[in-house]
């Protein structure tokens, strides 16, 4: 059965690290091998180097199609967001939408006649979709300019960008969803951070998951 827990957070300091590759030899001794490959320029230095060059553009493009921000949907639209889950967004209320794996339409009625999550401004709300090992992070942005991109950080894993949904127009908030199936059980702290087009933080939302057992 699928679980849903939404969970309010405060702002909350977080600093997000980036990781380092680290290259590991086999074998013998090859350390002064590796020098001389690479102070000669050799097939070997060469290789390296058409790798690492083709990691830093794929890595340009992966931020570059992330930082597109949200898509524009209609209201009700249902969308796919992961785990067999529809998520639609309402003109009804303030940052009123639906998280539904059966029945959308029922869902959709049923919230017409809510008000919506009205978060503070330049803020986010998270919720925890749980079944087993599988995780759906969804919630909504309130913020005066558009995210460009929104992050989802585990503990101290990888940073993971989120989709992102808006109404036509300049309603002032939208949606994000991430699907991290495999990723649970959860048992540390969940950083959900938005940026603007220039890349500086819009907002950021840290909560701690409920203990095994909890409600």
């Amino acid at each position: 059965m699928k679980t849903r827990r939404f969970v309010m957070a405060g702002v909350m300091a977080a600093l997000l690290a980036g990781g380092a590759g680290t290259a590991v030899a086999l074998g013998g001794d090859t350390s002064a091998t590796t020098a001389a490959q690479q102070r000669t320029g050799t097939p070997a230095a060469a290789s390296t180097e058409a790798t690492r060059l083709a990691t830093a553009q794929a890595e340009a493009v992966a931020a570059a199609q992330a930082a597109r921000g949200p898509r524009v949907v209609r209201p009700y639209e249902p969308v796919e967001i992961g785990q067999g889950a529809k998520m639609g967004l309402l003109p009804q209320g303030q940052q009123n939408y639906v998280v539904a794996w059966n029945d959308y339409a029922a869902s959709v009625e049923r919230a017409k006649g809510l008000v919506g999550d009205s978060i503070r401004p330049n803020s986010l709300s998270g919720g925890v979709n749980t079944d087993g090992d599988d995780v759906l992070f969804t919630g909504a942005f309130r913020t005066h300019t558009v995210p460009a991109r929104i992050t989802v950080r585990i503990g101290d894993g990888a940073v993971r960008d989120a989709g992102m949904l808006k109404l036509p127009g300049n309603p002032g908030w939208g949606t994000y969803h991430l699907d991290a199936a495999g990723e649970g059980p959860l048992v540390e702290t969940v950083r959900v951070t938005a940026y603007g087009p220039d890349g500086a933080e819009l907002a950021r939302l840290a909560f701690d998951p409920a203990p095994a057992g909890g409600r």
